[in-house]
């Protein structure tokens, strides 16, 4: 499920999280209706949050982002112990065959569409068909069991030490930021987001040529200390690829960001999808307008201005009159 990210099954309500993600990856993957599938997948974040079991639809319902229909779906299965939709996806060939090739990175729903019409439907279809195979693809394809296991904490700080140290050694004018699930505090994580940048890289001064040079040189220093061991693709401020520390392969992001933008960057990629929304929300009723980017105020003509200068993620919970919350307390 690695690039399925469900929440995490430390929560109380995980196995209406696992429903609703199943029928969210059916609304994606072969209903192709990023509507149901967004509201599903809002369902299961504010469900895994939640601090108390659910015990009834109307319970569920009093939660912002579920409606009556899910509210549905929650009674059926306390009542039953399983949704009559969900058996009739199990069971539907087509389906099946579309949720087995999307769980290969790389393949999404377009192509495995593709890919069934031409007879194939399993990954043992894909071990014999590697020539219609990217190379993205052929690479999630060799690690899909591996994708498929959460990574533990632990492993992930094991990961970190040898990034710190060899960047480090590198340039210490690197800063460097483990995001996501991880930086929130959670026990187990389905990738690693790593963030970083460099003084020199600026919003001004931030030229395609200069980036590339700057994380290819990171990318470069982390191949060699093997930690590295495969790109899915290398841009000029992103790379996709497989890292390894220990016996299991595992997802890996690297990102640059121009250097005074790095903290609304930092904010942005930590989270959770929720928080992000109600600090833009809030940014908004208090006169801002918030991104990835940077942070800015919104002139009387309702047009944004200049982005005010940001030194830490403090400063902008300050700016826009939002209490601090650590990423812990970030979902």
């Amino acid at each position: 499920m690695s690039k399925r990210k469900a929440p995490s099954a430390d929560n109380v309500n995980h196995d209406f999280c696992e429903f609703l993600i199943e029928l969210a990856d059916f609304e994606k993957n072969v209903s192709r209706n990023i509507h149901k599938h967004s509201a599903y997948r809002k369902a299961a974040n504010v469900l895994a949050t939640h601090p108390t079991r659910i015990k009834s639809g109307d319970e569920a319902r009093k939660l912002n982002g579920i409606g009556a229909k899910i509210a549905d779906k929650i009674d059926e299965f306390l009542q039953t112990g399983k949704l009559r939709k969900l058996d009739n996806i199990r069971n539907d060939d087509t389906s099946k065959a579309i949720n087995e090739l999307t769980r290969v990175t790389g393949i999404g729903p377009a192509k495995a569409q593709e890919l069934v019409k031409t007879g194939i439907k399993t990954i043992e279809d894909l071990e014999k068909n590697k020539d219609k195979l990217t190379h993205h693809q052929l690479i999630g394809l060799k690690y899909v069991t591996d994708f498929e296991q959460k990574i533990p904490r632990s492993e992930i700080e094991e990961i970190e030490t040898v990034i710190r140290k060899e960047l480090s050694n590198l340039d210490p004018d690197y800063l460097i930021t483990i995001c996501g699930s991880y930086r929130r505090g959670k026990a187990e994580s389905g990738d690693i987001d790593v963030l970083i940048t460099h003084p020199s890289f600026t919003s001004v001064n931030k030229s395609k040529e200069l980036a590339s040079k700057l994380l290819k040189k990171v990318v470069t220093c982390l191949e060699t200390h093997k930690l590295i061991t495969d790109t899915l693709s290398l841009g000029d401020v992103k790379f996709m690829g497989v890292c390894k520390v220990q016996t299991v392969a595992r997802r890996i992001d690297i990102r640059l960001t121009p250097h005074d933008q790095y903290h609304c960057a930092t904010l942005y990629f930590t989270g959770s999808d929720m928080f992000n929304k109600d600090m833009r929300t809030h940014a908004l009723a208090n006169g801002f307008t918030l991104n990835e980017y940077c942070l800015r105020p919104m002139g009387s003509t309702g047009l944004p201005g200049k982005p005010v200068e940001i030194d830490s993620e403090r400063d902008i919970f300050d700016y826009i009159s939002f209490p601090y919350k650590t990423p812990n307390e970030r979902g």
